[in-house]
């Protein structure tokens, strides 16, 4: 019992130590990229390895990789003004072997957080660095001296130390931190009864609680599991009381679940990669975002009254929805970090990671206060503990992730295997657009499959980006584009995350529930070509009027080729509202 509280109050500090750094780095003011990227790393490194652990070898190994890593990490922020006059230039084995213990601890961190097919692709892409210069033909390189290549990628800002890893201490890190802090809290259940409140009554109303509150919850999550997990522990069950069919239930759950990651503020952590990667604004992005955002969430509430003509879905009993009182206390516990968070960031002017630091501040005075607004001491312990662990274990999962894949974005620069890339899509698709963008989905779709959405976004984007752009096509564009691709493995088989966690909290055949997913979620296959049909759709704040014209003409193509898909009637009606809803949704430009 003594050494589990140990245990237990190591990591709560090492959390704590995690959070109070990220903290201090935005209030602090400027600190050098390569001092706070490796103690990022260093951060982040026994969080990854060493908990979770399922076996003896597995924890000690995590230790020894967590020590050498954290040494490696260390070194590089003490030496770095050293560093800085060798120009990614490795002087000495000592230095090569610390470089490749870093490389070597990137990988496995990734394989240990989010499996194998990552860091695979990363060691494909070492290889090729280091070997390339032997394949014939032009996707081989010149060649380049293993002193230079590996210290571009370790001692330099041009691999792990990269602008996307700038990104995830930067950005990530406190939007993560905003996001637990949040959730350790009554925000989450603030969510459930507003959804509830709003449309608990309605026809097929289970269901619409849990796209509103999928939609809310992932709005701060930023990850479709987790709110599949979370919110789906309530909404499920409800469903299944109220007779809805399961494979229904799950499917509704899985894509409400899943528009989290296109949802603004947080967007899975891809807005702050995009901001990185365009150099938008980031209010810039969320304002280009949340229309095709709402167009989701709207084609799936059309599907959602189909189905409910269908099945005769009945809404939420007056008496098992939540109280006034309990709606308003609740929504209190969201609503006024996300308050500050707004008044900072669009009324005052201060950037995306400081008013996020001073929501955080704001959601942890509300800690202190339970659902009846009572503070009691254990209580409030057990919410901070909570907070702390889970921001430490998504910061460390996410830089995990955002770490491997520098090491690939560096290698496509420093060998120029982009720049090919972009060259073959051109090639392939005849130099015409279309048949680039179809292309580059079922490279993103493909991608995704194996790896998450944030780095299959910025692996595809690095090599699809730019011959999208040379195509006539706005840098926002593309990168929006090949975002909303990367998510479609989310409910697309055979690899459906979302669909298989819902598929198994409900007790159902995880095909028949993509299959109905696949139905509801139709927005994520056609929104993204809509932007391109329709690009005043994401000049919101630019050109508002348009934009609001072409959120009018997608979203009534929608609900046509929605209702067409799930509503009744025989399939010679249904494929007409489909050609009617392509038709208003592409005008001229039917697919």
């Amino acid at each position: 019992m003594q050494t589990n509280r140990l245990a237990a109050g190591f990591w709560l500090t090492l959390a704590a130590a995690l959070v109070g750094y990220h903290m201090a780095l935005v209030f602090s003011g400027l600190v050098p990229n390569l001092v706070s990227r490796p103690l990022h790393m260093a951060f982040i490194l026994p969080f990854v390895f060493m908990v979770g652990a399922t076996s003896r070898l597995m924890l000690w190994t995590g230790v020894v990789l967590t020590l050498l890593g954290v040494a490696a990490a260390l070194w590089v922020a003490v030496n770095h003004n050293a560093l800085a006059d060798q120009y990614g230039f490795l002087e000495g084995p000592a230095q090569v072997a610390i470089a490749i213990t870093l490389l070597l601890v990137t990988l496995e961190a990734a394989r240990r957080a989010i499996g194998w097919p990552l860091p695979l692709a990363a060691g494909a892409a070492l290889i090729y660095g280091l070997w390339g210069q032997h394949i014939p033909g032009q996707f081989g390189h010149s060649g380049t001296p293993l002193a230079s290549f590996l210290g571009t990628l370790t001692i330099a800002e041009g691999g792990i130390w990269g602008q996307l890893t700038g990104v995830s201490v930067n950005v990530v890190a406190i939007f993560v931190i905003f996001g637990a802090v949040l959730n350790a809290g009554a925000a989450g259940q603030g969510f459930m009864n507003i959804a509830a409140a709003a449309a608990g009554h309605l026809k097929g109303g289970a269901a619409k609680v849990s796209v509103i509150s999928s939609a809310l919850f992932g709005s701060i999550s930023g990850s479709a599991s987790a709110n599949v997990a979370s919110t789906g522990a309530i909404t499920l069950p409800a469903m299944t009381r109220l007779g809805y069919p399961k494979r229904l239930a799950a499917a509704v759950e899985a894509v409400a679940s899943s528009g989290g990651q296109i949802m603004p503020p947080l967007m899975g952590a891809g807005a702050f990669v995009m901001v990185e990667l365009t150099g938008v604004p980031y209010t810039a992005i969320m304002a280009a975002a949340i229309l095709p955002a709402i167009l989701y969430f709207w084609a799936v509430w059309v599907g959602i009254n189909a189905y409910a003509q269908r099945y005769d879905l009945k809404g939420i009993a007056a008496k098992d929805q939540p109280k006034r009182r309990d709606v308003v206390i609740t929504s209190l516990f969201f609503l006024v970090p996300f308050t500050v968070l707004m008044i900072a960031m669009f009324v005052v002017g201060y950037t995306p990671e400081f008013a996020a630091a001073l929501a955080i501040l704001a959601g942890a005075a509300l800690l202190l206060f339970d659902t009846e607004l009572r503070i009691e001491p254990h209580a409030v312990a057990s919410r901070i503990g909570v907070a702390l662990i889970g921001a430490a274990r998504q910061v460390a999962m996410i830089a995990a992730i955002i770490l491997c894949a520098s090491i690939i974005i560096g290698v496509l620069s420093i060998t120029g295997l982009g720049v090919k890339i972009t060259s073959l899509i051109l090639e392939g698709a005849g130099g015409m657009l279309w048949p680039s963008l179809l292309l580059t989905a079922l490279a993103c779709l493909v991608l995704g499959m194996e790896v998450p959405t944030t780095a299959a976004y910025v692996i595809c984007v690095s090599v699809a980006g730019p011959a999208l752009t040379k195509l006539g096509l706005e840098p926002l564009q593309a990168h929006l584009f090949v975002f909303w691709f990367a998510l479609l493995s989310t409910i697309t088989p055979p690899v459906c995350g979302a669909v298989f966690i819902a598929a198994g909290m409900i007790g159902e055949n995880w095909l028949k529930v993509a299959l109905s997913a696949m139905a509801l979620g139709i927005g994520l296959y056609l929104i993204p070509l809509g932007m391109i049909a329709n690009p005043n759709l994401i000049r919101l704040n630019t050109d508002p009027v348009a934009a609001i014209f072409a959120f009018v003409r997608v979203g009534a193509g929608l609900g046509l080729i929605s209702f067409g898909l799930i509503g009744a009637g025989g399939a010679a009606k249904r494929s007409a509202l489909i050609v009617a809803g392509l038709a208003v949704m592409f005008g001229w430009l039917v697919i």
